[in-house]
């Protein structure tokens, strides 16, 4: 397979990781980048450190000497102008039908390509189930849900299913430790739309004051239970078990890098010889958000590259295929 040439959408603290994963990569070139104020593109491949320094103290890469471009319709302007094998989606779903109105765009301007993001809410990723067949004859390939949760717990789980006639539980539990909050506004914004008492909504239309005082009265941490989120569409989907039978949760630090708990899934279910047993998958506490959901999002991406060159086009999760390693 020849380089990939990659574009990142969003440049929050979740792209700039993923940026900063890409540069370790041969397999792929980081060539496209966009935020909400503008873009930027270089066939020969983005520089990280230019990037960031134009992001933070301009306000967009697209003030990037040369190579940048301000724009109000930033990711129309550069999908349309640019060639890309594929992009990592690393944007905020608030509201919930934001990543259903970029996938539009795509289809409204006949690109052709690979898609992926790390969705979260179930809700979200039914409006992108209702877009498979515009997918497929637009052809695009897209993968959704492959991040840590939904993502990379989704497709152990999968497996891990594998040793049972029936799955009875899968829990699904994550520790997320963040030495500033203001790296992820994004991310902690939509974890707080997880929250008792929050809508998406009302999560979207916080200020960066009003989410640093609900910080300060949780000392920081955000605890989540029975989340929204679309693990138990996926695993549904998959023939795993019904959503119900699904739950995820966790806690968030947004003071400290140091996960508060190890993340983990356990599947619970009974074995053709009757037995009930317990399959745990946990994740390394060395390992960050950002390497689990963008190093996943990656590996699904090279997948449906290859997909993409046999011709295939149209919508899978984390739960239907498993993720190329890329070197």
């Amino acid at each position: 397979m020849a380089t990939m040439k990659i574009g990142i959408l969003g440049f929050g603290g979740l792209g700039q990781a993923a940026a900063h994963i890409l540069t370790s990569k041969q397999e792929m070139e980081w060539v496209a980048v966009a935020d909400q104020k503008g873009f930027a593109y270089d066939e020969t491949g983005l520089e990280v450190k230019a990037c960031q320094d134009s992001y933070r103290q301009q306000g967009s890469v697209g003030s990037l000497e040369n190579i940048g471009t301000l724009s109000s319709t930033s990711i129309r302007d550069l999908m349309r102008q640019y060639p890309v094998d594929g992009y990592f989606l690393a944007l905020p779903n608030l509201p919930n039908t934001f990543m259903g109105s970029v996938v539009r765009e795509f289809i409204d301007a006949g690109w052709q390509g690979v898609l992926v993001d790390a969705l979260k809410r179930t809700s979200a990723m039914e409006i992108l189930l209702d877009m498979r067949e515009e997918l497929q004859a637009a052809g695009i390939t897209y993968l959704t849900g492959c991040g840590a949760t939904p993502g990379l717990l989704t497709a152990a789980a999968t497996v891990a299913a594998q040793s049972y006639a029936e799955i009875h539980a899968v829990n699904v539990t994550f520790g997320v430790g963040i030495a500033n909050w203001e790296a992820y506004r994004a991310t902690i914004r939509e974890d707080i739309a997880h929250m008792p008492g929050y809508t998406v909504e009302q999560a979207k239309a916080m200020t960066d004051e009003e989410v640093a005082k609900l910080l300060d009265q949780t000392d920081g941490i955000l605890k989540l239970e029975n989340m929204e989120h679309a693990d138990d569409l996926m695993l549904e989907l998959a023939g795993i078990c019904p959503r119900d039978r699904v739950s995820v949760g966790g806690v968030v630090d947004t003071r400290n890098a140091k996960k508060p708990l190890s993340t983990n899934v356990q599947v619970t279910g009974r074995t053709f010889e009757g037995k009930i047993s317990t399959h745990t998958f946990t994740l390394g506490d060395e390992t960050s958000m950002a390497a689990n959901v963008c190093g996943t999002a990656f590996g699904y991406l090279k997948a449906g590259l290859e997909f993409q060159q046999r011709g295939w086009s149209g919508l899978l999760t984390a739960a239907d295929i498993m993720p190329k390693f890329v070197h």
